[in-house]
């Protein structure tokens, strides 16, 4: 089991130059803390998202850490020129010394695509000629391509990312028949999904992979995404997140209601209030005991070998965050190394 944090960078009501500085310690007590990875969101024309260029912040990520690995969750391809998009991925993979992951998506929301001129009924299709083009021009020395969206003639590829042929890949999935294309691809996956449709999604992954011959203790990560806030009680934690979860809340529903649209998810897996959420499974505050039991009964219905935390999300700040995240890291991430390293004992013995 390893452990992430997803970050929509969502307005927190400071200066958007102190949010950001705000979101760059945070990104340190990560570091510090053991965190396996920090994943970025993309967003657009919406205080959901104040990273909308996820390169920028992600760059100033690699310069405060050491360790951490650090990526966008995703991409919005159908948004992006392939050719000046895989050169800023270079430039990436380099400046964090190969702690690099490329999140790769077309996007969910039709308001954010219409924006930049995209229909989201060609989104797929841009989408999969944007990432073919990127995959070819991490790949050769030069890119010659041509397609409905995207044409380019002998471009010199002038530089080339540390890990090789490419960073590593990462996809959200929320159906079950997206794990064919991840399997085949070697991508790392997140999910939203909650219950029985987090195992369908593990267990498909599984079976895909074993389809293809691969070892399955080489299988990538099967993540899940959850709100998370670790106090010392959980009278505590929970005050904390029912405020933060509420302003979170009005920045992921803000586009939609001003467009006088229904929000996608809201009412089945993002209800408005933290205690909904906390009562579907889809989020834990408390203290470390309670969140390690959640945790831990999480991972053993689900089958995921990888937990993408929310621990920055509304009005919680860089002090309420940091001590969330070490409190996690003593008393939860240990937790699942005693774990292991009893399991590894007993089949020694």
């Amino acid at each position: 089991m390893k452990f992430g944090v997803f970050d929509h960078v969502d307005y927190s009501g400071k200066r958007i130059g102190d949010h950001l500085e705000a979101r760059l310690r945070m990104a340190e007590a990560y570091d510090r803390c053991g965190i396996h990875g920090y994943h970025v969101a993309e967003h657009h024309g919406t205080p959901l998202g104040y990273a909308p260029s996820p390169g920028i912040l992600l760059s100033a990520v690699a310069q405060r850490t050491t360790r951490l690995k650090l990526g966008p969750l995703v991409y919005l391809l159908p948004l992006y020129d392939p050719l000046r998009l895989t050169e800023e991925i270079v430039m990436l993979d380099q400046m964090s010394d190969g702690r690099f992951m490329l999140g790769v998506g077309r996007g969910v929301s039709p308001i954010e695509l219409d924006f930049f001129g995209v229909d989201i009924k060609e989104a797929q299709a841009k989408y999969d000629e944007a990432l073919t083009c990127i995959m070819q021009g991490l790949h050769e020395d030069r890119l010659t391509f041509s397609g409905t969206y995207f044409s380019y003639d002998n471009v010199p590829m002038t530089g080339k990312t540390i890990q090789q042929p490419h960073p590593e890949l990462w996809y959200g999935v929320f159906n079950p028949d997206s794990t064919i294309w991840a399997a085949a691809n070697d991508a790392n996956v997140v999910t939203l999904a909650l219950g029985d449709g987090v195992r369908a999604i593990t267990d498909r992954y599984r079976a895909e992979w074993a389809k293809l011959g691969k070892p399955a203790d080489q299988i990538p990560l099967m993540g899940v995404s959850r709100h998370i806030v670790v106090a010392d009680t959980d009278q505590e934690a929970r005050a904390l997140a029912r405020t933060a979860y509420r302003h979170w809340h009005d920045s992921f529903a803000k586009l939609w209601n001003d467009a006088g649209l229904d929000v996608p998810l809201v009412g089945t897996i993002y209800p408005r209030e933290w205690d909904d959420l906390a009562a579907i499974g889809n989020g834990c505050a408390g203290s470390p005991e309670t969140v390690r039991r959640y945790v831990q009964e999480e991972a053993e219905k689900g089958g995921f070998n990888y937990l993408v935390s929310w621990f920055a999300f509304g009005n919680l700040g860089v002090a309420e965050v940091t001590k969330s995240v070490e409190l996690f890291s003593r008393h939860v991430m240990t937790a699942f190394d005693d774990r292991a390293a009893a399991a590894a004992l007993a089949s020694a013995l």
